[in-house]
């Protein structure tokens, strides 16, 4: 398949500010630990000004992003569709994405007048990550952002579960699966986070619809969107929505559905020192797999790999030492 792009992906520009921080912080400041909370500018601001040189790192992220750069730094080629402002935030992001070869709708020299979203990465010694989210102009993201002749040069249209929060988001996405289906664009869509499928459910599944040709989610989201139990009835209910699909399993690996058989990922040990971007980062490698001639077991090979690197260390990219050990370890 001769395509300009191997994915369009469409999602949530956040700069992500990564905190080490204890548990006893999310105590005295009420924060729900392990999950993704959208918060507004006061109370961000707040958290702020409680975690004052504990910043370790600030750059690009989002759910979407962290999957395309995934795919960038395997060697493939990425679109990314998004919305940040004209301040520092947003310029970060807009040269973040041109560094590492992606191309976007996003003009450094022109963007919007507001404030780039940004999101706290909070990750305490257990690993675990525990996001607090301002959106802040991603909130607007609408249909005005998409590139339909970007999604129709794509072998795979990407969309972050994240948008459905927005009315505009929800929208856009839409619109972009209506754009990738009437171009014989495959649709492939992320649940990011289990607080989207819980207070979001009506709008997934609007997005969902008709079907899509490739989902992402972990056994949480699988279960909370069809209101099953277990993985045996996870499997059954997402295959009806969904002619391939990838389960994650966390430190179990993960179960790969190829539109015929199942397949079983194993694991790749290592010592997790932060999670973020895990779920992201297997989603970038495989859709890198699957586009560059990989089937669906050794994407999910690859995938296991590089989701083990990146929670080895701190934040969601892969240096190039990091994806020529990721290749070794499979064998390539």
């Amino acid at each position: 398949m001769n395509k300009k792009y191997d994915v369009c992906a469409i999602g949530n520009a956040l700069v992500d500010y990564e905190i080490e921080v204890e548990d006893q912080f999310f105590k005295e400041n009420g924060v729900e630990k392990g999950l993704m909370t959208l918060v507004d500018e006061e109370r961000q601001g707040v958290l702020l000004d409680g975690v004052q040189g504990k910043i370790k790192k600030k750059q690009g992220g989002g759910s979407a992003a962290n999957t395309i750069f995934g795919l960038a730094e395997f060697g493939g080629k990425g679109y990314y569709t998004c919305k940040v402002a004209n301040d520092s935030d947003g310029e970060l992001y807009a040269n973040d994405l041109i560094k590492a070869g992606i191309d976007s709708n996003l003009d450094p020299n022109n963007l919007h007048e507001g404030t780039t979203g940004k999101c706290l990465v909070m990750i305490t010694p257990d690993a675990e990550r525990t996001m607090n989210t301002y959106l802040g102009i991603t909130m607007d993201f609408s249909k005005n952002e998409l590139s339909a002749e970007a999604i129709k040069h794509a072998k795979y249209l990407f969309m972050e579960g994240f948008l459905v929060s927005s009315p505009t988001g929800l929208e856009a996405m839409k619109e972009a699966k209506r754009i990738a289906q009437e171009n014989d664009v495959k649709v492939g869509l992320t649940f990011s986070d289990p607080s989207m499928v819980k207070y979001f459910n009506d709008q997934m599944k609007e997005v969902v619809g008709d079907g899509v040709d490739l989902l992402f989610c972990n056994i949480h989201e699988a279960e909370l969107f069809a209101g099953v139990e277990g993985m045996e009835a996870s499997k059954e209910a997402i295959q009806k929505v969904a002619k391939e699909f990838i389960i994650t399993k966390g430190k179990d690996g993960a179960l790969v559905f190829d539109g015929a058989a199942y397949h079983e990922i194993e694991p790749f040990p290592t010592k997790a020192v932060d999670a973020t971007g895990a779920g992201d980062m297997f989603a970038g490698a495989f859709l890198y797999g699957i586009t560059n001639g990989q089937s669906h077991a050794d994407a999910g090979k690859l995938a296991s790999a590089a989701s083990s690197a990146v929670v080895s260390k701190f934040g969601p990219r892969l240096s190039k030492n990091h994806v020529e050990d990721v290749m070794k370890k499979i064998g390539r």
